[in-house]
């Protein structure tokens, strides 16, 4: 197939597209290299079915003119997590939600979309009762708020799947730092130290190599999924940020876990999720938390510094 996938420079893009050429598509990234991100293509920059447009997802003609030869839409551009959102929230709404849009206004009905949202939407969830697709949706940021909103325009659409990820960990060619797992990680190897605020909040985790494998999975199942919503996640890692901590240090030893009853945690999601509905379409994510916390361990010996987060 021709794929379009607008911010495929980004961290999971650059693991995906690479998987998505070796299937044999032609894949076509737009992408504004805002983070400087360019040099996460080198890997695979030269594939002959490879086409590299430096442009914005909000481009409306740039957009109108590249769906023309589309057969498949995935919309990775987006200002991704609470904290980007908040320090520009007109970014956000522009490149997060109406760029979408857009993408709905020019696509054909036969065009179909993946789109990746969060389960950030579940906002704060019930102790010991596991988020489902079926759950209300009560996103507690900006970020939240703009996906839960694009999502039900995109479901609405029809022919469209949306997988709502849980927080996504591992390393990528175009790598981040500042997500959750990768940034205590990172804390553990080279400060050997971290102080957790709320530490009982729960989230889930899926690696950046499994969500690429959500998208080829959708892709060749298209037909019997889509106009549904699917969470993405590993059944096994529903945990607390203190448990993630103490996971860390099974693999970290002298790292040391303080907790703090002052402060608050800028991102008050707390919840548990089911993943049951995509399993049982045949998805099985194949890497641990813990060996995506094994490989972040060896990738940040040679990291110095911190220049891959967002904000």
């Amino acid at each position: 197939m021709k794929i379009l996938v607008t911010g495929g420079a980004g961290y999971i893009g650059t693991t995906l597209v690479p998987r998505l050429l070796n299937l044999g598509h032609h894949v076509t990234i737009i992408d504004s290299f805002i983070f400087q991100n360019d040099s996460a293509l080198f890997s695979f920059a030269t594939h002959p079915n490879l086409t590299i447009i430096r442009g914005d997802a909000r481009n409306e003609d740039l957009i109108k003119t590249h769906l023309k030869t589309t057969d498949l839409i995935i919309p990775l551009a987006c200002l991704v997590g609470a904290p980007m959102c908040k320090i520009d929230p007109i970014g956000a709404k522009t490149i997060n939600h109406d760029a979408i849009q857009l993408i709905l206004k020019h696509r054909s009905s036969n065009q179909p979309i993946i789109f990746p949202t969060t389960n950030s939407g579940y906002g704060v969830g019930i102790d010991g009762i596991y988020c489902t697709e079926e759950s209300a949706l009560n996103p507690v940021s900006l970020y939240g708020q703009l996906k839960v909103d694009i999502e039900k325009q995109l479901l609405d659409a029809k022919n469209t799947i949306t997988l709502r990820l849980a927080t996504v960990f591992g390393v990528s060619p175009r790598m981040r730092m500042d997500l959750l797992v990768n940034d205590f990680t990172y804390r553990a190897v080279k400060d050997r130290c971290v102080t957790l605020f709320e530490a009982h909040f729960k989230r889930n985790y899926i690696s950046v190599s499994d969500v690429a494998l959500a998208f080829e999975h959708t892709i060749t199942q298209f037909d019997t999924m889509k106009n549904h919503p699917y969470n993405v996640g590993l059944s096994d890692a529903n945990l607390s940020k203190l448990e993630l901590c103490t996971l860390i240090k099974t693999i970290v030893p002298d790292f040391t876990i303080q907790e703090s009853s002052i402060g608050k945690d800028p991102d008050q999601r707390n919840y548990i999720v089911s993943n049951d509905k995509i399993e049982a379409t045949g998805y099985k994510p194949q890497v641990s938390l813990k060996q995506g916390i094994e490989e972040l361990v060896k990738l940040y010996q040679f990291i110095k510094i911190n220049p891959y987060a967002n904000v």
